[in-house]
């Protein structure tokens, strides 16, 4: 696996670039960073705010492989929080099945693409993006939060380089979520005991060896579901 990292000002995207290098032969482990993104996108194709603050970084794998998808998002989000609780951010919990949350607002967010050749698996790119000293929209500040509000201190530049190093030993792991990573869920599950209506009615229970989420019926049969976003109840 190579160390190598490419910095970049400004790109349409980190994923697409990564892709870029990968279908030109860029080893397993290339990461791209960039200090700002155009065209930078979340799950579902939707755009995400990607101005200069942000940590906006995609790593390379072709180890990964393209099943369990679930597993590698959970292992990629519970890498990045302990990312951060390195740099001294605690509390960060993860919103199955791609989201980084803090203090109930949305910090991040994790977005993996695969890639095949024909019907052959070639590669995945996982992608984070992260609310840092960038400003958020307006329209944004009831349900996301940036790092300057709880860790002003803390730049981009200062996280890059320990979260590439999180997936990209995250990446390496080939079988689904081990009993230790399960419990690591545990900790940080923010849907834990919620009442969800949507991907199915139930109380989230947690995730399953391959990252699907379980949710408990009413009946108290579980239902996993593979497919978000999971909407809890209001009330």
């Amino acid at each position: 696996m190579t160390d190598r990292t490419v910095w970049l000002d400004r790109v349409t995207s980190t994923q697409d670039v990564l892709h870029g290098l990968a279908a030109d032969g860029a080893p397993d482990g290339t990461a791209v960073v960039a200090v700002e993104q155009t065209d930078g996108r979340g799950s579902r194709g939707r755009s995400w705010n990607s101005g200069r603050g942000g940590l906006w970084l995609s790593v390379l794998s072709r180890s990964a492989g393209p099943s369990p998808a679930e597993a590698l998002s959970v292992r990629a989000a519970l890498g990045v929080a302990a990312a951060l609780d390195a740099m001294g951010v605690r509390g960060v919990a993860v919103k199955w099945p791609n989201d980084l949350m803090l203090n109930d607002r949305k910090l991040g967010g994790i977005l993996c693409e695969a890639r095949w050749l024909g019907d052959r698996f070639a590669w995945v790119v996982i992608g984070v993006g992260l609310n840092v000293t960038n400003i958020l929209p307006h329209d944004l500040r009831s349900s996301a939060i940036a790092l300057a509000e709880t860790h002003s201190a803390i730049r981009a530049g200062d996280l890059a380089s320990v979260v590439i190093e999180q997936l990209r030993s995250g990446a390496a792991i080939t079988t689904p979520l081990a009993d230790a990573e399960q419990s690591a869920f545990v900790t940080r599950d923010w849907l834990a005991g919620r009442v969800l209506t949507s991907p199915a009615a139930g109380m989230a229970d947690g995730v399953d060896p391959d990252g699907a989420l379980r949710i408990r019926r009413a009946d108290g049969t579980v239902e996993v579901v593979r497919v978000g976003p999971a909407v809890a109840a209001t009330h």
